[in-house]
C-alpha cells in the first residue's frame, strides 16, 4: 500500500542549519519518541552498534567552552575556534549519535558504521517531520581524537557519526540544488 504523505515528505524534505535554531525544543517525551523513531533503522545481526547522548542547552555551553579553551590551547586559527563554538552555542538541544562497532564475524564494520549514519538521517527526518528544525553537523571537534572523547564520553573504539541539532526553526532557508539523477544513475535491465 503506497504511504503517499510519506513519500511527499521525504521529496521535499531539507534540513534546517543549527544557526537558525532556537528553543521551543522537545520536551522528553516528544524526544523519545523521535530517538525512538531514530533508531529504527537497519541493524543487521541486532547488534545496536550506536548509541546516543542527549545534550541539553547547559551541557551544550559547557561543551562550547571546552572546545574553544581546547582550540585556543592547540593555537587553533580564530576561524576554527569561533566555529567550534557556534555549533554548540547556537543550538538550543543536540543529539550525538556514537558509532560503536560490535566485535563479529558476521556483521562488516562497514554496515555498523552505515547504521550508525542511518541513525543520524533517522533522527533528522523524524524530528523535521514532527515539525521541528533539525540538522546532521559532525566538524573537527566530533573527530579530534583527543577532544571527542572527553565532550561526549565516548569509550575507546568508539567515534562521533554525527552531531543532530534540533529546536524551533527562526526562518525557512532557500531550498539547494538537488543532485542530477541521470548523471548519477545507472539502469541494468539484463
Amino acid at each position: 500500500m503506497p504511504q503517499t504523505p510519506a513519500l511527499d515528505f521525504l521529496l521535499t524534505r531539507r534540513s534546517r542549519p543549527a544557526k537558525i535554531l532556537s528553543a521551543p525544543v522537545p520536551d522528553r517525551a516528544a524526544l523519545e519518541t523521535l530517538l525512538t523513531a531514530a533508531v529504527r533503522v537497519p541493524d543487521h545481526g541486532k547488534l545496536e552498534p550506536w548509541r546516543l547522548v542527549v545534550l541539553a542547552k547547559p551541557a551544550l555551553a559547557r561543551i562550547a567552552d571546552q572546545a574553544e579553551a581546547f582550540a585556543r590551547a592547540r593555537g587553533l586559527e580564530a576561524e576554527k575556534v569561533a566555529k567550534a563554538r557556534s555549533q554548540f552555542d547556537d543550538s538550543p538541544l543536540a543529539v550525538v549519535v556514537v558509532g560503536c562497532p560490535r566485535p563479529t564475524d558476521k556483521v562488516p564494520a562497514l554496515e555498523q558504521t552505515l547504521s550508525a549514519g542511518a541513525v543520524c538521517l533517522g533522527l533528522v527526518n523524524a524530528a523535521l517531520a514532527a515539525g521541528w528544525g533539525a540538522c546532521w553537523l559532525t566538524g573537527w571537534v566530533s573527530h579530534d581524537p583527543e577532544l571527542a572523547p572527553a565532550l561526549f564520553g565516548l569509550a575507546p573504539g568508539e567515534w562521533v557519526a554525527g552531531i543532530v541539532h534540533i529546536g524551533t526553526a527562526t526562518q525557512t532557508p532557500p531550498d539547494r540544488p538537488r543532485p542530477d539523477l541521470s548523471a548519477i544513475t545507472t539502469w541494468v535491465e539484463a
